[in-house]
């Protein structure tokens, strides 16, 4: 049985890996996301929490899936494809939309 860490924030921020590849061509609605400031074991309790790009305006938006492999890796579905400036860069992971 898992143990639920209760020290989780309602806010973190994540850096963009790469966009998930496809045999022919890459995703851009799809990324791969590494969580900062959190360990491997816990970024699995992030799914279903809500991701922007860029962290001071916002203007896409997505949501975690699901892990990517067991070193934390998380993968992203954005509503509108994710630009390729977008690839290093931070983003903002909350639970919630802020408005």
């Amino acid at each position: 049985m898992k143990m639920v860490n209760q020290n989780m924030t309602e806010e973190y921020t994540g850096v963009v890996l790469n966009y998930r590849s496809g045999s022919k061509f890459p995703r851009n609605r799809e990324c791969l996301l590494k969580v900062l400031d959190v360990e491997p074991e816990e970024s699995s309790m992030l799914i279903g929490w809500k991701v922007s790009w860029p962290i001071e305006n916002p203007r896409v938006f997505g949501v975690i899936l699901k892990p990517h492999g067991r070193t934390g890796t998380l993968r992203v579905k954005f509503k509108k494809g994710l630009p390729g400036q977008a690839l290093s860069t931070k983003v903002r992971i909350a639970k919630k939309w802020r408005k």
